[in-house]
C-alpha cells in the first residue's frame, strides 16, 4: 500500500503529464528499443511509427497518477491489458526494465520538476502498479496453459484452409501442427499471430478474433487487408492451405455473457464483425429462443463479409434479426438511424468496429439510457476506453 505523502507527489505530476506525456513516452521507448531492441518482438511496430503507442502509453501514466489515490478506478483496463500482455508473451522480468526506463524518460524531459522525491515516489507507484499486473497476467497464463491442450507462449499452427469471404477479407483456419487437441475458448475471444516477413528483422504480432464457435476442431481468424498493413498483406499473400503459422493461446474479457434470457445486439462495422460469428454460432447451439438483433455496418456490397453465414445462423433462431447498412446507399449510420433500428433497450449491448463507428453508437446508447454495465465493446490496437460523452481515452500501449 501507498502512504499519502507518495499519492500526493504522484498526483502533483499530473499537470506536467498533461503537458509533456507524449514527450516521455517518445523518449522512453526509443530509448529502451535502443538499448534493449529484443523487446521489439513483443510491440506493434505499426503503432510505433504512427506515434499510436506512445499516445496510449501516456493516457495510461496519466490515468495512474490521477487515480494512484483510488487504483479501483483502472482496474477494468488492468484485466482488457493483462489478456493482451499474456497473449504477446509480456513476462514479470520485463516490468522492472520498463519502470527503468520510463523514470529515465520523466527525469529527462520534466528536468528539475522530476526531483528525486517524485522519481522515489513513482518509483514506488510503479512498484504497487506492476505488482497488480504481473499477478492478474500470471493466473492468466497458468489457465491457458494448464487448460487440456494449452500451451504457453507462441507455438506452430497449420493453416488447413484458406477461405475469400469478401473483396478485403479472408479467412485462414488453423489446426495445431502437434496434433494436439485445440483448448477451450470462450465466444469473442481472440489470438495473437506472430509472422516474420521477409526482409523484417523481429516478429509482427497482430490480435484477430476467433470467428468460429469453440468445440469446431480449430480456430478460425478473420482478416480484413489492410491498406499498408505489413502483416495482413503478408497473411492475404504469402499465407496458404499448409503455411505454418505461429499463434499464443486465446485470450481476451470482451466475451459472451450466456446463461441470461435477456437479449443481445450486436453492433458491429466492418471487420468488426468477427467476434460476434463466434458469439452467434454459440448461441444458436445452447440459446436459440433468445432474442438477438444483428445490426452491421459497411462501406458497400463488395466487402460486406459471412452474409450468408450469419443469415444461416440467424435462420435457426426465431427470435431474431438483422438490420445491414451500407455507407455507399445509405450513408454512415448516425444513432438517430441507430434509434429508429434498435428494437429493445433491455438485455446487453455488443459493440466492435472502428473507432469512430464505436464512438458514435456507443454515445447513441448512451442517450436512450443504457447504462455502461450493459454495453460491451472491443477495439484492436493499443487498448481504448470510450468514456461518456467523450473520444476515446487510450490506456496502455
Amino acid at each position: 500500500m501507498l502512504n499519502e505523502k507518495t499519492k500526493q507527489l504522484v498526483k502533483s505530476t499530473v499537470p506536467a503529464l498533461m503537458q509533456h506525456g507524449l514527450d516521455i513516452t517518445a523518449s522512453f521507448y526509443k530509448n529502451m528499443f535502443n538499448d534493449h531492441p529484443d523487446l521489439l518482438n513483443l510491440f506493434n511496430q505499426s503503432n510505433q511509427k504512427q506515434g499510436r503507442q506512445q499516445a496510449a502509453l501516456a493516457q495510461a501514466v496519466l490515468a495512474a497518477a490521477a487515480n494512484i489515490d483510488r487504483l479501483e478506478a483502472i482496474l477494468p483496463a488492468v484485466e482488457k491489458i493483462a489478456h493482451k500482455h499474456r497473449s504477446l508473451g509480456v513476462k514479470k522480468e520485463h516490468y522492472p526494465i520498463v519502470g527503468d526506463y520510463l523514470l529515465k524518460a520523466m527525469k529527462e524531459i520534466l528536468q528539475e520538476k522530476a526531483t528525486d522525491e517524485i522519481l522515489s515516489a513513482w518509483e514506488e507507484a510503479y512498484g504497487v502498479i506492476a505488482g497488480v499486473f504481473i499477478q492478474a497476467e500470471e493466473e492468466l497464463y497458468a489457465s491457458a496453459e494448464n487448460q487440456n491442450g494449452g500451451w504457453s507462449g507462441f507455438k506452430a499452427f497449420r493453416v488447413i484452409k484458406k477461405v475469400k469471404e469478401s473483396s478485403v477479407i479472408t479467412s485462414f483456419y488453423l489446426a495445431p501442427a502437434d496434433d494436439r487437441p485445440i483448448p477451450h475458448f470462450l465466444p469473442g475471444q481472440y489470438v495473437t499471430i506472430r509472422v516474420k516477413p521477409p526482409g523484417e528483422e523481429y516478429w509482427h504480432n497482430r490480435q484477430y478474433s476467433l470467428s468460429n464457435a469453440p468445440g469446431t476442431g480449430c480456430l478460425r481468424i478473420s482478416v480484413k487487408k489492410e491498406e499498408n498493413g505489413t502483416v495482413s498483406a503478408y497473411l492475404h499473400e504469402h499465407i496458404h492451405a499448409g503455411s505454418l503459422l505461429e499463434a499464443s493461446p486465446p485470450a481476451g474479457d470482451f466475451v459472451l455473457i450466456e446463461q441470461t434470457v435477456q437479449p443481445a445486439t450486436f453492433i458491429s462495422g466492418g471487420v468488426g464483425t468477427t467476434p460476434f460469428l463466434s458469439m452467434l454460432h454459440r448461441l444458436a447451439e445452447t440459446q436459440p429462443e433468445k432474442p438477438v438483433q444483428y445490426i452491421h455496418a459497411a462501406q458497400n456490397e463488395e466487402v460486406h463479409a459471412f452474409k450468408d453465414e450469419i443469415n444461416g445462423i440467424l435462420q435457426r433462431m426465431p427470435n431474431s434479426s438483422a438490420a445491414i447498412f451500407y455507407e455507399n446507399r445509405q450513408g454512415r449510420i448516425s444513432a438517430e438511424r441507430l434509434h429508429r433500428t434498435l428494437e429493445t433497450t433491455a438485455g446487453d449491448f455488443y459493440v466492435c468496429g472502428p473507432i469512430p463507428f464505436m464512438e458514435v453508437m456507443i454515445a447513441a446508447l448512451h442517450e436512450m439510457g443504457i447504462p455502461d454495465n450493459r454495453i460491451h465493446y472491443e477495439f484492436f490496437g493499443p487498448a481504448a476506453s470510450i468514456k461518456r460523452g467523450q473520444s476515446p481515452t487510450l490506456l496502455e500501449s
